[in-house]
């Protein structure tokens, strides 16, 4: 349900009439609560740094809500026309890629551009730091210098509270309101998700905001999506992904996560990264010259995968009438006079979903030449549902009174669509899905949730969910249940050793109802991602070429150390770990951005296929892809290549060069092998810096990460003591140069 907040209050309030004292002491609550935020507001300087207390159920500590309550919000939310009109209010969206830079200039060009002040205002950044200590620890000073920078340039009319900030690495969102807005704001969420490099690491990603406003949902998003003109297949994945991934829970923990599209109004920001394609720069430059901008936006990627509806399906943007916002000369109005030359393109983009929305502006903002791009603003008019107090109260009343008279003792009843499921071919990181439909075939309303089976912690298996695992159904309504399937790092080791199959049985429960059973198989086939390295250096052939039994026996083998080496002598690496790295040696070591910019999802899948089946001599895909292969295989091995037992000696000697070399020197061997295998190969990347542009600032964290795991979570001081301990391993030495030469074997 969408809207829960504000009818939890009136639903809750309305169904305990009954009982006065409660009902004083709630109308007191409430008034208290509402003076209190009335009070922060005046008193808080209105432009602080500091989110206002912005969540209702919150303040209110409103209970948890039963059946009954359930089936009211439900009608209410049925019959909202009834008692709700639509009141305007005016939203400011801003987008700036900063390019790392510090705040040099006024931005009121820019935030206070409109005659009149908005009602919201939204801004974004990207970019806003682009050290590697802000990527690493998600850690910046440029927070709140940008901050205070949008504070001084809001539009000086009216006074403004800060409601949220929300930051991934460079990528931020402000949201300011007019202070007498903000007692209306509810159920204020937050989420971030990383697109980077292994799909996770937020130099690329969105930021998103989710509330509540009177009686409207709103989700806000920034996101900065994955760069270079030919990337526009990596772009359009970064935003299903993100659509995917960023899911806001609700404060009712029996309705499952709101995904972004389940809002009435979505809006979206940020360099999006699309370019201008198949026009050379000369002829893009020219039509800008004489302002040509319908000609030039034919050739818009975004435009191109909007109209094959691809990407942002149900969106609206504005007209362009103004010129690209990217890339510029830092400090000027100059195109880009560097060696790359880059065609101007509109990067920075504000787009819509939902209805009662028009655009009253839509411009760039050129006077501000902070950055390498310009910043973009778009003035909304939203149509928000705002409650009338007596329609509503008439139309509860009427929907208590049908409740009444309906039989509340009947038993729940549903049918499903089918109770067996098969998947077929499951493989590592490869999402399947079924549907099972749930329709209430019974004579009341009903709650179902999938619940443990006897002595289990959790509902299903990890490499399976339910989406969702808990619900509402009305009487004669169904709801489409997703069971997914997806095995990853953590679930990948067991079912590569047949220790555990695709095999479950979900146990559907409906209150006050019956329990009803569904059965989950599958095949997985092995991988050698999530397979141990002891293991894969017993193995001669591909995984999926030895019968299951025989990868079994081996790994149990290489875990007890019990393979006897004269007939199961182990190779010295394992050979997946080789083609990688043999294909990355041979045609990436003059890379740009290797281990920096992720690969395409199908790419790795045809790599992981082609590395488990051994179908081809070498790994298909772009150097990008491949090198995203070998950090996800890293990541995915279940003991690391220094094992964690190794762990506690590693961090203690950190900072002692001839301590670490002597901890590698007793490692299990193959995990020796492996180590030396790939510093050596790191080492040969690093003599082509001058072509790859990486160093060991950038190398250390990347690989040190994923080769000195902690068997728990990390704080800072550990994460930098891994890196110190790694980047001895960097600078080469006599004793690396045998290694060396057999790398070029």
């Amino acid at each position: 349900m969408s809207h829960t907040t504000g009818l939890n209050e009136r639903a809750h309030a309305a169904n305990n009439s009954g009982h006065k004292k409660e009902d004083e002491r709630t109308r007191d609550s409430v008034h208290d609560s509402q003076e209190r935020v009335k009070s922060e507001v005046r008193d808080d300087l209105i432009r602080n740094s500091q989110p206002i207390l912005a969540n209702k159920s919150q303040m209110l500590g409103m209970p948890q809500f039963g059946l009954r309550d359930n089936l009211i919000k439900c009608e209410l939310l049925k019959n909202e026309d009834a008692y709700t009109y639509i009141k305007t209010y005016s939203f400011f969206l801003g987008t700036y890629n900063v390019n790392g830079q510090n705040p040099k200039e006024s931005l009121s060009p820019w935030l206070a551009s409109t005659a009149t002040p908005p009602d919201f205002y939204l801004v974004g950044f990207q970019e806003l730091d682009l050290s590697k200590e802000a990527f690493l620890f998600n850690d910046t000073p440029k927070e709140p210098e940008w901050m205070l920078a949008v504070y001084k340039g809001l539009h000086p009319g009216a006074k403004y509270a800060l409601v949220k900030l929300v930051r991934l690495v460079g990528i931020m969102l402000l949201f300011y309101v007019k202070a007498e807005h903000a007692a209306h704001i509810s159920e204020m969420e937050v989420e971030t998700v990383g697109t980077g490099v292994m799909g996770r690491m937020g130099n690329k990603g969105a930021v998103a905001v989710r509330f509540q406003f009177h009686n409207s949902d709103i989700c806000v998003v920034n996101s900065h999506l994955a760069a270079h003109t030919e990337e526009f297949e990596r772009r359009n994945q970064d935003f299903k992904d993100i659509c995917r991934r960023i899911q806001f829970r609700q404060d009712d923990p029996t309705l499952p996560p709101l995904t972004i599209m389940k809002h009435n109004v979505v809006l979206w920001l940020g360099d999006l990264n699309y370019r201008i394609s198949d026009l050379e720069v000369d002829h893009v430059k020219d039509l800008i010259a004489k302002k040509d901008f319908e000609a030039l936006y034919n050739h818009d990627q975004l435009k191109q995968q909007m109209d094959e509806e691809v990407v942002f399906v149900g969106f609206t943007e504005g007209e362009i009438d103004f010129q690209p916002t990217y890339k510029y000369d830092t400090g000027s109005d100059q195109w880009d006079t560097s060696e790359k030359c880059r065609v101007p393109a509109w990067c920075d983009r504000i787009l819509w979903r939902g209805k009662n929305i028009k655009q009253l502006h839509y411009q760039s903002h050129m006077t501000l030449k902070t950055s390498d791009h310009k910043p973009v603003s778009s003035l909304l008019e939203i149509g928000i549902k705002v409650v009338n107090e007596e329609s509503y109260k008439r139309k509860f009343e009427e929907i208590v009174r049908h409740i009444d008279r309906m039989e509340n003792d009947c038993i729940p009843s549903v049918t499903l669509s089918q109770r067996e499921f098969l998947f077929q071919d499951v493989k590592f990181m490869q999402h399947q899905a079924k549907t099972v439909t749930v329709y209430n075939d019974g004579q009341v309303p009903c709650q179902f949730e999938f619940i443990p089976k006897l002595e289990e912690p959790t509902y299903c298996k990890p490499w399976l969910t339910a989406n969702p695992a808990k619900g509402f159904l009305a009487q004669g309504a169904n709801v489409d249940i997703d069971l997914e399937v997806f095995v990853n790092r953590s679930t990948a080791p067991e079912l590569n050793s047949g220790q555990q199959q695709l095999e479950d049985i979900l146990v559907l429960h409906l209150d006050r109802g019956k329990d009803y059973f569904i059965s989950v198989t599958g095949n997985y086939l092995p991988s050698c991602f999530g397979s141990s390295l002891s293991t894969l250096c017993l193995l001669r052939e591909p995984i999926q070429d030895m019968p299951l039994e025989t990868v079994r026996e081996l790994s149990m083998k290489s875990n007890s150390q019990e393979s006897n080496p004269e007939t199961e002598k182990p190779q010295e690496i394992p050979k997946e770990i080789w083609m990688m790295v043999d294909h990355l040696f041979r045609y990436a070591r003059k890379q740009e951005e290797l281990f920096q910019q992720p690969g395409l999802r199908s790419e790795f899948e045809e790599i992981r296929d082609c590395l488990d089946t051994g179908s081809l001599d070498t790994l298909p895909g772009s150097n990008h892809s491949v090198a995203e292969a070998l950090l996800l295989f890293l990541d995915a091995l279940p003991e690391p290549v220094i094992p964690f037992s190794f762990y506690p000696q590693c961090l203690d000697c950190s900072s002692d060069s001839s301590q670490c070399r002597q901890i590698i020197s007793v490692l299990p061997q193959c995990h020796k092998n492996v180590f030396n295998y790939l510093t050596a190969f790191l080492q040969e990347l690093l003599k082509h810096s001058a072509h790859n542009r990486l160093d060991v600032s950038i190398l250390a964290p990347i690989f040190a990460g994923l080769l000195l795991r902690s068997p728990t979570k990390q704080d800072l001081t550990e994460k930098r003591k891994v890196k110190e301990f790694f980047q001895h391993f960097l600078v080469q030495t006599t004793s690396d140069r045998d290694i060396d030469d057999k790398l070029q074997e």
